[in-house]
C-alpha cells in the first residue's frame, strides 16, 4: 500500500508539474506570437522608410548635381570679380603714386618759378605739365574761388593717369 500511495503522489505531482509546464509554455507561445507580430510591423515600417530614404537620397543627388552645375556657371563670374579686384588694386596703387609725385612736385617748386603759392590758392603750373583734358575746371582769376581746388587736382590726376596708361 505504501507503494500505491507513493505512486499516486508521484502521479499527482507529475500532473501538477505538467499543468504548470503547459501554462508556462502557453505564456511563452503568446510572448513569441506577440514578438513575431512586432517584428513583422517593424519590418513593414523599415520597408516603407527604406523607400522614402531612397527617394530622399535620389533628390539629394539631383540637388548636388544641380549645385555643381550652377557653381560651374558662377566660376567665371568669380574669376571676373577677382580680376576687377586686381585691376582696382593697380589703379589705387597708380593713383597713389601719381598723387605722391604730384604732391612732391607741389611741395618742392622748381627754382625757375618765381610765383609764391599761398595756402588757399592753386599753384600755377605751365601748360606743358598739364594735359589739355585736365584744364576743364580752369577758370579766370576773378572766379578762382568759385571752383574748389580739389576738382582741378582731380582733373590733373585723371589726365596724368590717361597719359600714363597710353
Amino acid at each position: 500500500m505504501i507503494w500505491e500511495i507513493s505512486v499516486a503522489v508521484i502521479a499527482v505531482a507529475f500532473a501538477v508539474l505538467v499543468v504548470f509546464l503547459v501554462k508556462t509554455l502557453k505564456a511563452a507561445e503568446n510572448s513569441l506570437d506577440k514578438t513575431t507580430q512586432t517584428l513583422q510591423e517593424v519590418q513593414k515600417t523599415i520597408d516603407e522608410l527604406s523607400y522614402e530614404v531612397k527617394s530622399v537620397v535620389r533628390q539629394a543627388n539631383q540637388i548636388t548635381g544641380d549645385l555643381q552645375h550652377k557653381m560651374e556657371q558662377i566660376d567665371p563670374v568669380l574669376e571676373s570679380v577677382k580680376n576687377v579686384g586686381e585691376i582696382l588694386n593697380e589703379v589705387t596703387l597708380a593713383t597713389k603714386q601719381v598723387s605722391t609725385a604730384l604732391i612732391d612736385k607741389i611741395k618742392s617748386p622748381s627754382k625757375s618759378k618765381s610765383s609764391k603759392v599761398s595756402s588757399n590758392t592753386v599753384p600755377v603750373v605751365t601748360g606743358s605739365e598739364i594735359p589739355p583734358e585736365a584744364t576743364a575746371y580752369a577758370a579766370p582769376a576773378s572766379s578762382a574761388a568759385a571752383v574748389p581746388g580739389w576738382m582741378k587736382w582731380v582733373d590733373i590726376a585723371a589726365g596724368v593717369w590717361q597719359k600714363y596708361r597710353a
